[in-house]
Order: structure tokens, then sequence, then C-alpha cells
């Protein structure tokens, strides 16, 4: 969702004398990044201070997602030739990515002071203010690039963001809207000509997309109910994975895992929509947790599973330490198992990891000395998930699906949240008007793993 990736191509201005770089721009505004990128080492080769071929160079590098190299590149762009206003946005995001806050606030800064007219200045500023948490010069540096151009997609998301992590739910909801705008975005769902929910009751069918993450699908969830009161029947529409989820949101309702047995409804809203048709505030949030269970026949099975698993006599704290790795903001959120080694030196304690995909290979490398169990083999859907939850006495996780997961259940749970977190922890607080039985941990500055940490093995 930034400013280099939200336009069709690059914006250096074409040298008339190089017809290889006009080609070479040409390529990468269709996505043929190894033909470009074959032009321009062609360009250096010959022209090794040619600036405007740094810059591009550098801008391949970034959506290749090589960002120390695209640094790299357009600064040694920027030490040939003066900046143009694009490439210091551009470089903004770069120094972002690499999370040098403060260089990409100038860097962006700058831009937008040479180029007034580009939006995607102003939205840069205001993607490194989130980041630094500078709430208010983010406002008005997002509101800047929407009084530029207001069908920016990328630029209403970062208005609702930062509206939402404030507490401003209700303001936040609208702009959230625009989130299937955002080029690039996967669809919603199938072309239909029928129409999005409005929120009035309907005598019909409606349809509710379980879209976005699990963790989305599950904290939303919690509105399910408040929408199927509203009309007469409910399909809910949800990948296999989570459809258990689902059955207990709704019950009664259809559960469809494939979108030809969705053909027979009336409207549809995804989940996400669900607060802003509700009018969802901080206040209304009061009351809904929990609101799922775990299944009392599997809960003995991990019971058991655990009890032969792990030492008598211990308590027992499930760990989950990284995310989607497709996540946009991943490389914020998740850890590597081996940064939590202060725990395993707690006495009186075991671990269970709850940690699924290439990210469970760490347990491997467990540090000890207490034990550490591994069972991501054994774990086969959220129920089981849900039902080991049941089974511990603590969940200790970076911002992930099983948090939602814990949280909707009731059971307790820390959380270790970067600096600048997902909107919905908010700001600055150790507890979760969304889930009450969460306690947050948050980093003091920008990467700061080790003191959130720390402060979790203490607290243990």
């Amino acid at each position: 969702m930034s400013g280099v990736m939200s336009q069709p191509g690059p914006k250096p201005i074409p040298v008339p004398a190089s017809e290889v770089y006009v080609i070479a721009v040409e390529y990468v505004d269709a996505g043929r990044f190894d033909a470009a990128d074959r032009l321009l080492r062609h360009i250096l080769a010959v022209s090794p201070h040619y600036a405007d071929a740094l810059h591009l160079s550098g801008l391949i590098a970034f959506r290749r997602g090589r960002w120390q190299d695209a640094a790299d590149f357009m600064e040694q762009g920027g030490r040939a030739a003066p900046m143009k206003g694009v490439h210091l946005r551009n470089l903004a995001e770069v120094y972002r990515q690499l999370g040098r806050l403060d260089e990409a606030a100038l860097a962006a800064q700058r831009g937008s002071a040479m180029d007034p007219a580009d939006p995607l200045g102003p939205f840069n500023l205001a993607m490194v203010e989130y980041d630094r948490l500078q709430l208010d010069a983010c406002l008005m540096a997002v509101r800047k690039a929407l009084a530029l151009n207001p069908a920016l997609p990328e630029a209403q998301m970062k208005l609702a963001q930062a509206l939402l992590v404030t507490g401003a739910l209700r303001q936040g909801w609208e702009p959230y809207e625009w989130r299937y705008k955002i080029p690039g975005a996967a669809p919603l769902m199938p072309p239909t000509e029928r129409l999005q929910w409005n929120g009035a009751p309907i005598n019909g069918r409606l349809l509710l997309i379980a879209d976005q993450g699990y963790g989305d699908v599950i904290m939303f969830g919690r509105l399910v109910v408040w929408a199927q009161a509203r009309c007469t029947a409910l399909t809910i529409a949800c990948s296999p994975e989570i459809m258990g989820i689902a059955a207990q949101l709704a019950p009664g309702a259809e559960i469809a895992t494939r979108w030809e047995d969705c053909t027979q409804y009336d409207a549809f809203c995804p989940f996400s929509g669900l607060p802003r048709l509700a009018g969802t505030g901080l206040e209304q949030l009061a009351g809904t947790s929990p609101y799922l269970r775990a299944d009392p026949v599997r809960v003995a099975f991990w019971a058991a599973r655990l009890e032969a698993g792990l030492p008598a006599a211990t308590r027992r704290i499930a760990l989950s330490w990284a995310g989607r790795p497709t996540h946009n903001n991943d490389r914020n959120r998740s850890l590597a198992l081996s940064q939590l080694a202060p725990l395993a030196q707690c006495p009186g304690m075991s671990f269970v990891s709850l940690q699924k995909g290439p990210a469970s290979a760490q347990c491997k490398a467990w540090p000890g000395p207490a034990p550490l169990l591994d069972l991501d083999a054994e774990i086969a859907s959220f129920e089981d998930s849900a039902a080991i939850l049941q089974s511990v006495d603590l969940l200790i996780s970076v911002d992930t699906s099983v948090v939602h997961l814990a949280g909707a259940l009731g059971r307790p749970a820390w959380v270790l949240l970067p600096y600048a977190p997902d909107w919905r922890w908010l700001l600055e607080r150790t507890d979760s008007p969304w889930y009450p039985s969460l306690r947050l941990f948050r980093q003091p500055k920008p990467g700061d793993w080790g003191s959130v940490i720390a402060t979790v093995a203490a607290s243990l």
C-alpha cells in the first residue's frame, strides 16, 4: 500500500537522448523487470552516473523486495544529479521499509515540497508518520493527499487506519470501505449485479463473505449474529480452514466454501463491512466476548496429549511467533523463535508451539531448558487450536490469528506488538476492548523486541 507501488510504473522524466532508457521505463510499466534490468545494466555500463537509470534500477529492486539494494541505487542516483520530487518520495518509501523513519520523513517532506501537485508525496509522508506514531502529522499529510486526489484508495485506507488506531472507529469505518479499490487488492468476490447490503432488514437471503485474514474473520465475526437477525436466511462464504468457526458464529446458517455454491442470495456484505453498518464504536464492544467455544471432545483429547507430552506440575504456555509471510506488515510483526530465548529460562514452565507453517521448523533450535512441545504436524484446524488454548494456562503470541481465537474464546493471551501497531490494538493501552482476556506488550521504540520479551519474561 505504498506510494512507490500505487501508480502504474515509475515517474522519472525520460531522457530523450537515451532511447534505451525509454524502453526500460516501458518494460517497468509492463512489469517486465528482468528485461528492464538488462537494459539498465547496459546503460550503466556505458554511463555509470546516469541518475535516472540508477533510480529506476532502485525502483526495480524495491519491487522485488530488495530494499537495501533499492536504497543504494537511489542514493547513488542522488549523488550523480539532484533528485526530482518523485525520486525523493520513492526514496522515502524505501527508507520506511528499512526502518530509517527519520530519513524517510525528511525525504518525503522534500519531495512533496518539490512536487506539490503529486498526491503520492504527502501520502508517502503519511505512511512514514504512521510508523513513527505521529498521528496528527499522519492525518494532516493524508488529508493533503486526498485534497489533491480524493479517489486515491491507498490514502483513504491510511486515513481509515489513522482514525481507527486513535479509537475514532465510527469516523474510520467509512474510508475503510476503500480497501478493495487499492490496485492489486484481491477482489472480494466474483462479479455480481446484486447489491451490497446497506444494513437494513431484508426479507431474503444475505450472503456474508469471510474476507481478509483469519484474524479479521474471527474479530469481525462477533457481528454476524447482528446481521443474521436482519435477514430471513443467511449464507456465509468462507475458506474451508475457517468453516468450523463460521458455523459457530451463525447457528443454522448455510456455509459455502465454493463460489459456485453461492448463487442464491439477495444482497451481500463482507465481514469487514459489518462494523460500519452496525455503527460500532468502542463502547459497543463491551460484553461482546467471548463468543466462541472449544469443542469438549477435542478439549479432552488435547488435554490428554499435553499431559502425556509435557512435565507434570508446570505452567503450560502456548507460543506463536510468526504471522503469514505474505502479510504486508509481516516484517514488523513477526519474530524468530530464537528471540524468545529468555522465556525458555523461566522456571516451572513448559511450552507448547501453536506455530503453523515454515516457521515451525525453528522449534528444533529451541534453547531450553524449559521444554517445548511442537504440535505443528498434529494441529489440523482452528478447532484443534481452540481446544489447545482451552488446555493451556496462557498464550504468548505476536499479532496473528491465534490471538483473535484466544480472545474470542475468552482465554488469556499476551500479545507482542510492534511500535506502530495494527489499528485494532489502538494506542498505549495494555488491554483490548475487542478482547478483555488479552494483555498487550508494546515496543517502546521501532524494532525493539528485546525490551518487549524481557518484560514478558519478567511478568512470567
